[in-house]
């Protein structure tokens, strides 16, 4: 008989039916979904996606029973595949894991050996951690900005969302690579010493980018990297210098985009769609590079909590109202 261990676990439902909340339950390795790597789960983190996955959102969680939980890292227990061996460090961000294929609230996960990256040396358990899927999407936007020509010396960056996870990050890694970053937050009072401390140069308002804004406006930043979508992204492209790029990477305002054309024929201004979910492992390891050459960890810690597994249901339904500051590490006990 296998021994069982503690997993945030989503019942499974019949189709069209919303599942009810994530319990905590004992489970086994035959309640994990296959894989040819077995890992012992140390750390994940709490996203906007964990977040719309526990609340049952049916673009996210699309399957039942479910494990949540996009981030893994860990230790490898056993493997199939010779490129890992027991007690590899390894870190997974995305491929549908927590939302298709078992994922990361639980004390093991069982994985495929093509999604994992090897954590690397002189990054801890708890600064991969910190950095996550939020921080390796806000990594993949600054590499999108930068192949498309943009430097410091191109002009100010616009981040919105910028006390957020993915905001938080971007702001860090803009401001140490020594660009000039607009900061836009819903929460300004409470939030504008928090993101200064972080290099920020000036923090906005996020009102005046959320609301129906003219479809060509006067030109203040040369890119932006977005995790709203709907009218803040169409705000950002109509502001966007000539030349200029805003990479895309989120929704949380919404899908739609209600914009012109104008800002792309008339500005040349381009717009960088971001994927982290299906990245080949070539960028992945590119990103991981970057992000311990230019993060500041010292940084990283300031805008991270630490939080236990019977923490994150309530922490997801805060994320999702915009309550969270920075990241959310998830220590796993067990």
């Amino acid at each position: 008989m296998q021994q069982a261990f503690t997993a945030l676990w989503i019942e499974a439902t019949e189709k069209g039916v919303k599942p009810a909340p994530a319990t905590f339950r004992q489970i086994t390795l035959d309640d994990l979904d296959e894989g040819d790597v077995l890992v012992k789960v140390s750390h994940s983190t709490v996203n906007y996606k964990d977040g719309l996955c526990l609340a049952g959102n049916p673009g996210v969680l699309r399957k039942t029973p479910m494990v949540p939980g996009i981030d893994v890292i860990g230790e490898v227990v056993s493997s199939q595949n010779d490129a890992f061996k027991a007690g590899d460090a390894v870190i997974m961000n995305g491929f549908g894991v927590g939302e298709v294929h078992t994922g990361a609230y639980a004390q093991y996960a069982r994985l495929k050996s093509q999604w994992l990256v090897k954590r690397p040396e002189g990054l801890s358990a708890k600064d991969a951690a910190a950095i996550g899927t939020a921080g390796y999407t806000a990594m993949l936007c600054v590499m999108a900005l930068e192949d498309h020509g943009l430097t410091p010396a191109s002009g100010p960056i616009a981040v919105s969302g910028a006390a957020g996870g993915v905001g938080s990050v971007a702001v860090s890694l803009l401001s140490s690579l020594g660009y000039e970053v607009i900061a836009f937050t819903g929460r300004k009072q409470e939030e504008e010493a928090f993101l200064l401390d972080l290099g920020a140069k000036e923090v906005r308002e996020r009102a005046s980018l959320s609301e129906p804004g003219r479809p060509f406006a006067k030109e203040q930043w040369a890119g932006a990297i977005d995790v709203a979508g709907s009218h803040t992204l169409a705000n950002l492209l109509a502001a966007t210098r000539y030349g200029g790029a805003v990479a895309a990477c989120g929704l949380a305002q919404g899908s739609d985009l209600p914009a012109t054309v104008m800002p792309f024929i008339l500005r040349g201004v381009a717009l960088l769609g971001v994927d982290s979910v299906q990245a080949p492992l070539s960028k992945r390891e590119k990103a991981y590079r970057r992000l311990q050459q230019d993060l500041d960890l010292a940084k990283l810690h300031k805008l991270s909590s630490v939080i236990s597994l019977e923490q994150v249901p309530e922490k997801a339904k805060a994320i999702l109202s915009g309550q969270v500051r920075g990241r959310l590490i998830v220590e796993i006990e067990g």
